[in-house]
């Protein structure tokens, strides 16, 4: 089982969806360039990720600047071929994608105020 991550960006480039073999197995693949925080703009992070099969469809909401929140989960696996070297495959695999307005909106906000979050000065540590 793979875990599941986010990341939050700006929609750089978007493909299209392609289908591989016979049984209908389709990829999409589009990059992001990661912004929030820890991010530096003078050094920008792109980051490449996939959608299979019916969420394919996800992209379709969302063009090149979009701001999105993408949901994925890191995967990866190992390829073998007779004569060559051991080959290790990593794919990020999205399977939610929110606007940058939505994932705010869905987001709680910190209330200091309530008990149990932020120092209080009767703790002997």
């Amino acid at each position: 089982m793979s875990k599941s991550f986010e990341a939050q960006g700006v929609v750089h480039s978007i493909g299209a969806t392609t289908e591989y073999g016979n049984n209908g197995f389709t990829k999409r693949e589009f990059v992001i360039q990661l912004t929030g925080d820890g991010e530096n703009p003078d050094y920008p992070n792109f980051v490449a990720l996939e959608l299979i099969k019916d969420k394919c469809a996800l992209m379709d909401n969302y063009n090149i600047g979009d701001e999105i929140t993408v949901h994925f989960n890191l995967s990866g696996r190992l390829w073998n071929a007779p004569g060559k070297p051991e080959k290790c495959f990593t794919s990020l695999q999205a399977w939610r994608i929110e606007s940058g307005a939505q994932a705010q909106q869905g987001a709680p906000a910190f209330d200091q105020s309530q008990p149990g979050h932020g120092f209080d000065d009767d703790v002997p540590f």
